[in-house]
């Protein structure tokens, strides 16, 4: 599994050289900027103490949805629980969510919000799930090379972790080729809940190890086969006009 860091419309350079210095000392080096160019300035070069290939090799996206369409797996920082999302973890408990996903993830992303203001409510939206470190104290915030720090530190095991074989078969089990499949599918059920269904699904999404990825791709393709069949009652009611014209 290949775990990026994105740093979103950043607005100090010092903060993404010392990110990049974070990134190293723990391992990663695949760093991403939203809407940015400051890992160029010679500000965050200062910072970077030894970590320069990592900003030299930084990718850059135009926003966030770019991010999103990149990965299997968007995972969004955010200060305290969105009181919509019940999807809010620890970093300790993310650690265990990302380590039982396997080779069901090729690509995840841990997304940084802006200094002052953080990811805005459509950025988290786009989040599959979020992460916040408790706070101590009433003012909850981290410097964004702080948090980046502590989030490296804590995921650090994972930067060695062996990558997700390539190939059609491994891209068609993995989690995102499954949002994918699960959001044409469910719209399809028809279902009477007003969307609840398909909100609860999303929801619980992530947190799927990958066996359970595997099962569910099983079960839409099951459901997928029975949509794609005329149903018992309409055979019967086709059966019985076909007899009423003899």
């Amino acid at each position: 599994m290949q775990l990026a860091f994105v740093l979103v419309e950043p607005k100090v350079p010092e903060n993404v050289g010392a990110a990049a210095r974070a990134l190293c000392t723990m391992g990663f080096a695949e760093l991403w900027l939203v809407n940015s160019d400051l890992h160029t300035r010679p500000e965050a070069h200062w910072l970077a103490h030894g970590s320069d290939h990592i900003l030299d090799n930084a990718r850059i996206f135009p926003d966030l949805a770019a991010v999103r369409n990149s990965v299997d797996l968007l995972m969004g920082t955010s200060a305290k629980p969105r009181h919509h999302r019940k999807d809010w973890h620890e970093p300790a408990q993310l650690r265990d969510i990302i380590s039982q996903k396997g080779t069901s993830v090729a690509t995840a992303a841990l997304v940084f919000g802006r200094e002052d203001r953080g990811l805005s409510n459509d950025e988290l939206a786009l989040c599959d799930l979020l992460t916040g470190f408790p706070m101590a104290v009433a003012y909850p915030s981290l410097n964004l090379s702080q948090a980046v720090m502590l989030y490296a530190w804590e995921l650090s095991g994972l930067a060695s972790a062996p990558e997700a074989p390539s190939g059609p078969a491994a891209s068609d089990a993995r989690l995102g080729a499954l949002r994918q499949r699960l959001e044409v599918l469910l719209p399809a059920l028809d279902t009477p809940d007003g969307g609840k269904l398909s909100q609860w699904v999303f929801q619980r999404l992530p947190l799927l190890t990958e066996r359970d990825v595997g099962f569910v791709h099983t079960l839409c393709g099951n459901i997928e086969r029975r949509l794609g069949e005329p149903s018992d009652l309409e055979k019967q009611r086709t059966g019985k006009a076909f007899q009423d014209t003899r």
